[in-house]
């Protein structure tokens, strides 16, 4: 019992339960409404403000990695979970006037694209986990563009090539993939990421797309695609990485190697 209460008469069950209610909903109801509507401004706030301050942290971001020759903004994650690698202190833009990626090499029928030529074939979109040989993983990623497979039949691939070599307009970043994984239908020459156009600071307007490898594989900045006799090291195998980078049973994942 309430000791305030103690020296008035004890009323009937039913109306003390009533007078109870009354006072509890006569003090609880304001702080409730204010409680409420302060949760409720916060969370509209939150929804109609978090896509901006995402997208003003990932510009920020890429500004910063291009103009930053320590890599430091490298180690930051933007709001999608990815994190700005660059091997150069800055990387040149490319839009729909400028783009162009080469497919050349052991082929019967070299060919250079435009963005409008990529973008006017077949798109096939995938969504898969992307993995980092350092660790971190957005899950759940969509990825749009063109197959791999589909340029290099385009190109008319000659007997006796095996590999297919990928370099960047960053002027410094390369890649290579066996023909038969290059040919893997979930190996694309990517043109948007997570249902919007590449940025600059995820590789775009075009990077290279292996969903089953380590994301060191899937090349920024597609500039150039090259048929070739035998894999030649990229960028980060002459620095020691796996050739063959299949996601399988390293760091904290526990799949079942792709093949």
């Amino acid at each position: 019992m309430n000791p305030e209460q103690s020296e008035q008469p004890e009323p009937p069950e039913a109306e003390g339960e009533e007078r109870a209610e009354a006072e509890a909903e006569a003090k609880g109801k304001p702080i409730g409404r204010r409680v409420l509507l302060g949760t409720l401004g916060l969370g509209a706030l939150g929804v109609v403000t978090a896509p901006t301050l995402q997208r003003g942290l990932e510009s920020f971001l890429a500004s910063a990695s291009d103009k930053d020759p320590t890599g430091l903004t490298d180690l930051l994650p933007n709001g999608g979970g990815f994190r700005y690698y660059s091997v150069t202190s800055s990387v040149p833009r490319k839009d729909t006037t400028t783009y162009r990626l080469t497919v050349d090499g052991l082929v019967d029928r070299p060919r250079t694209y435009t963005l409008a030529d990529l973008r006017a074939l077949p798109q096939t979109r995938m969504v898969r986990d992307v993995q980092c040989v350092t660790g971190w993983r957005v899950p759940h990623t969509p990825f749009e563009g063109v197959r791999l497979s589909r340029l290099l039949d385009a190109a008319g691939v000659r007997e006796g090539a095996g590999a297919v070599r990928f370099t960047c307009f960053d002027g410094a970043y390369s890649e290579s993939l066996t023909l038969d994984q290059a040919r893997r239908a979930d190996v694309l020459v990517a043109l948007r990421m997570q249902d919007k156009d590449l940025g600059h600071a995820h590789g775009g307007p075009v990077r290279l797309y292996v969903a089953p490898m380590y994301f060191y594989k899937s090349a920024k900045w597609l500039s150039g695609i090259t048929v070739t006799k035998d894999v030649k090291p990229g960028y980060w195998e002459e620095r020691g990485y796996d050739v063959d980078a299949w996601v399988g049973r390293s760091n904290g994942r526990d799949d079942e190697p792709t093949t």
